[in-house]
Formats: C-alpha cells, sequence, structure tokens
C-alpha cells in the first residue's frame, strides 16, 4: 500500500513539473534573470573562441572574472577587453591536461581570490582524426582536456559551493555527447563523458538536498570559431553552423535562469528525441542521409594562425 502511494505521488509531482514548464515556457526570459553582480566567475579555455565570448559577457554583468587558459597571450587579450568593461580579473596559465598543475593553480585561486560562485567548464580540443588514424597521445589529450579536467576543477572549487549552498556549474558539453559521429571518435568520448559527469554531479548535488547550486550543460551543434573549420552538413536546416555571438548569449541566458539543459540549434531536441525513439538503423540512415556521417570527411580545424 505504502508503495502505490509513493507511486502516486511521485506521478503529481511529475505533472505538477511538466506543468511548471510549461508555465515558464510563457514567460519572458528577460523576467526570470538572476543577478550575478559582484559574483565570481571561473572559465576555462578563456584565451579564445567561446571562452573569450563568455568572459566578455560575464564581464558586462559586473562579475569578477577568473580566466584560465594555456595560451598565456590569448588569455591576457581576454583580460584587457573585460578590464575595459570594469571587470576585475584574475589570469592563470593552466595546463588542463595535467591533473597537478589544476590542483596548483586552483589553490592559488582560493588563496589569491576566494571562493568561485560560477564554474564554467568551457575548454575543449579537437583532433578531427578517424580512430586509427588518431596518434594515442592526441587521444589522451583529448580525454584530459574535454572530460577529465572537468573532475579536477570541480573537486577543486565544489566544496566552497557545498558549504555556502550556492553557486552555478556550467559544462560546455557538444551535440557529440550525446551522439556519435564519424570521425570525432575520441572527441564524442570524451564529450559523452563530459554529459556523464555532469548529469551524475547533479545527481549528486540532488540527493544532498543541495537546492542553491544550479548546473547547466550545454551541448551545442557545430560553431563557427574555426575549430571545426571545413565540417559539412547536407541538411543544413537540420544543424546550421552556429555563430559563436549566438551561442555565448544562449549560453548566458540559460545561466542567468537556470536553464539546466541547453541544445543548439533547436532542431536537435528533436534529434535528441528521434535517437531515443528510433530504431538504430533508422538513426544510421539518417545521419548518412543528412550527411552527419560525412561531416568531418574535408575537416581542416583552426589553423596555428588562428
Amino acid at each position: 500500500m505504502r508503495d502505490i502511494l509513493d507511486v502516486l505521488i511521485t506521478l503529481i509531482w511529475i505533472s505538477y513539473y511538466w506543468l511548471e514548464a510549461i508555465v515558464l515556457f510563457f514567460i519572458p526570459k528577460s523576467l526570470r534573470k538572476k543577478q550575478v553582480t559582484g559574483e565570481k566567475v571561473l572559465i576555462t579555455g578563456s584565451g579564445s573562441g567561446l571562452g573569450r565570448g563568455l568572459a566578455v559577457r560575464f564581464a558586462l554583468q559586473g562579475c569578477h572574472m577568473i580566466l584560465w587558459d594555456v595560451n598565456a597571450t590569448g588569455n591576457e587579450e581576454t583580460a584587457e577587453l573585460c578590464r575595459n568593461l570594469g571587470a576585475k580579473v584574475n589570469t592563470y596559465t593552466v595546463d588542463l591536461t595535467k591533473k597537478e598543475d589544476v590542483y596548483i593553480q586552483a589553490g592559488k585561486v582560493k588563496s589569491q581570490v576566494g571562493d568561485i560562485d560560477i564554474l564554467v567548464n568551457n575548454a575543449g580540443i579537437v583532433t578531427g582524426r578517424k580512430m586509427l588514424d588518431c596518434p594515442d597521445d592526441l587521444m589522451i589529450a583529448t580525454m584530459n582536456v574535454n572530460c577529465n579536467a572537468n573532475f579536477w576543477t570541480l573537486k577543486s572549487f565544489l566544496p566552497s559551493m557545498l558549504a555556502r549552498n550556492h553557486g552555478h556549474i556550467v559544462t560546455i558539453a557538444s551535440i557529440a555527447g550525446l551522439s556519435g559521429v564519424a570521425g570525432l571518435v575520441d572527441y564524442c568520448a570524451s564529450k559523452f563523458g563530459a554529459v556523464g559527469f555532469h548529469e551524475s554531479t547533479n545527481a549528486e548535488l540532488d540527493s544532498l538536498g543541495k537546492t542553491g547550486i544550479h548546473t547547466t550543460l550545454v551541448c551545442p551543434g557545430y560553431i563557427d570559431t574555426g575549430m571545426f573549420d571545413g565540417v559539412q552538413i547536407k541538411w543544413q536546416w537540420l544543424a546550421p553552423l552556429l555563430k559563436p555571438d549566438y551561442v555565448c548569449d544562449q549560453i548566458l541566458t540559460a545561466v542567468l535562469t537556470n536553464q539546466e539543459l541547453l541544445v543548439m540549434p533547436k532542431s536537435l531536441y528533436g534529434a535528441v528525441a528521434f535517437k531515443a525513439l528510433a530504431p538504430v538503423k533508422a538513426q544510421k540512415l539518417l545521419a548518412r542521409k543528412s550527411g552527419i556521417s560525412s561531416s568531418m570527411d574535408n575537416f581542416t580545424g583552426r589553423s596555428k594562425s588562428s
């Protein structure tokens, strides 16, 4: 009898959350944004691309920026942009492929800056080679930067969030972390790991009752930052190349409204649902016909000079 009652109560709450989601859909996001002025925001991979765009946007919100990148020159350029907007900025040169370096630099942040309020695990690399053509060391680096580093940064900064029951964890994953793509075996594996890391972390926070710590998982398609130069998709309407400014704006809005999952473009929400429901053979057919299976065939990636 008790089990039946638990099931009924659970169904009632599920119905409530569906209704809540529907109501929130019709409430403008501009009316639901939280204030983050004065919050300390740490962004990995802040020296270029999305990391730089997000740093500028959080700086405009009045946040204190903590910028991490292995490229000291690019990182300082981002810092200068943020300082010109009136933001406080601390920069650190960090090699995310090395766990020890992450912990050392995290220790410096905690002693020099204090507790982190918003952690954005953004740094990412891509080899763009088929599995048998990709050297082992590049595969290991991909896993370390795109997935493993998330563990080390979170272990460094989560304790203070737990103690204060306050914070926001942002994981920049990829649609490639929800569906595999030919020519991206190591990248997809690392992003699948990042998605699993994020979802499990979210589950742990829920089990601890830490309602003041929010999470946002970001799964975009291909972005025009140079990182995926050369990619081509036959059905552009299904997964158009995303503009960095649009992606950064959407991520910032997701954080300010405590949105838990952000998939871009919106058409890919349908693709995620299709994968969950369709036979595997149907999924493979769609990948071939849409050009997703061959999208990496002409990949060149970001040039060393860019």
